[in-house]
């Protein structure tokens, strides 16, 4: 899928390349798992609303990040997220939902969850 298709489940706070290809994604709040385990071209579905969520996206080549339980995205955030060129997302869901929903996107689930 692109990063594009996020849009269709998703809040888009900002998608500077909506064309990049995500082929995996990673779930996790704790950072310093997500930097060691996410894979590359990836969606991060999380709860961290913060800077070095950006950060460790970066190093990790992930391409989106899903912001979950309507956590609101600080400024900071946003801008380093332009910079880096990485796609923020936000939801009401949960991490559960969110991540049925993007395993739905990426055709690693047949049926979708509710």
């Amino acid at each position: 899928m692109t990063v594009q298709d996020l849009a269709t489940k998703f809040q888009t706070l900002i998608m500077p390349n909506g064309n990049e290809t995500i082929t995996n994604a990673y779930t996790g709040d704790l950072l310093s798992d997500v930097m060691g385990n996410a894979p590359s071209d990836s969606v991060l579905v999380t709860i961290q609303a913060h800077r070095n969520t950006i950060a460790v996206a970066t190093l990790a080549g992930i391409k989106a990040v899903v912001v979950c339980n309507n956590r609101s995205v600080p400024a900071d955030m946003k801008s380093a997220a332009e910079e880096e060129g990485i796609s923020i997302f936000t939801t009401n869901e949960n991490q559960f939902f969110a991540s049925c929903q993007v395993a739905l996107l990426l055709g690693k689930m047949d049926a979708p969850v509710r």
